[in-house]
């Protein structure tokens, strides 16, 4: 199921199926990709503004247990097979005053799952203050995974995946000119990584790592649950996406 433009219509139409698919990657997770312990939540509340989807641990699962059963990045052939990988050898963030514990009284927040909408972008404020709060918990050890259905605007000529990367390192960033979407995954530890997959309107969705702790990860595959979400939605909304839907 090749990814659909969005942009066209009403961001209304995207928000319905924003909510369903942040339920099937919820669903993905929780029946058996995350680990023995873990779990996943939606649209939990953690400070600041309320992520899509939570990872979590609960409070008496160990980071080894975790490292345990999960893929480890500790030979070449287990790291993720992303096109681009940056890496942040001199963290802009180092000399911060003080770090705030990410916490929930479910357990402990590993990641988050951030599906970008219209309203995301809608001012300079909404893009700076969403950009701003993913920064903060990356840098507070939180692992990120963000998905942005959405072309580049003039509030992001490169993207978003540009807006975090420049408050993490001088490394900088542009997206393919054919492939203007971005699948960006963030590793927070040991060393600030982002591992980026550029799509296009067309393309499926890759199969994206979700770092938990270090470097232990799972593979998250975006193009199941979209498929799932898609499945599932009302053939005249599917007509307003895609003129072949009959």
């Amino acid at each position: 199921m090749p990814m659909h433009d969005w942009s066209k219509v009403p961001s209304g139409t995207y928000h319905n199926f924003h909510l369903q698919w942040i339920a099937s990657i919820s669903r993905q997770l929780n029946a058996g990709l995350l680990p023995s312990g873990c779990f996943a939540m939606a649209e939990q509340v953690i400070g600041g503004p309320e992520p899509d989807v939570v990872a979590l641990k609960g409070f008496d699962v160990s980071d080894k247990s975790i490292a345990q059963s999960t893929l480890v990045l500790a030979e070449p052939t287990t790291k993720p097979s992303t096109s681009l990988v940056m890496k942040a050898e001199i963290e802009r963030y180092s000399l911060k005053a003080s770090r705030v514990v990410v916490r929930h009284s479910a357990g402990n927040v590993l990641a988050i799952i951030e599906l970008i909408s219209p309203g995301n972008k809608s001012s300079i404020s909404a893009i700076r203050s969403m950009v701003d709060k993913l920064v903060d918990l990356f840098y507070d050890g939180i692992n990120l995974l963000l998905v942005d259905p959405f072309p580049p605007g003039p509030r992001d000529p490169n993207g978003i995946h540009a807006l975090i990367w420049e408050q993490v390192n001088d490394e900088p960033f542009q997206l393919p000119p054919n492939r203007p979407l971005t699948c960006a995954s963030y590793q927070a530890s040991p060393t600030k990584t982002a591992w980026i997959e550029p799509i296009a309107v067309g393309m499926e969705l890759p199969v994206m790592p979700l770092f938990l702790k270090g470097h232990a990860y799972i593979n998250l595959p975006l193009e199941t649950s979209y498929q799932e979400t898609w499945g599932f939605l009302p053939k005249e909304l599917k007509r307003l996406v895609d003129d072949s839907e009959v």
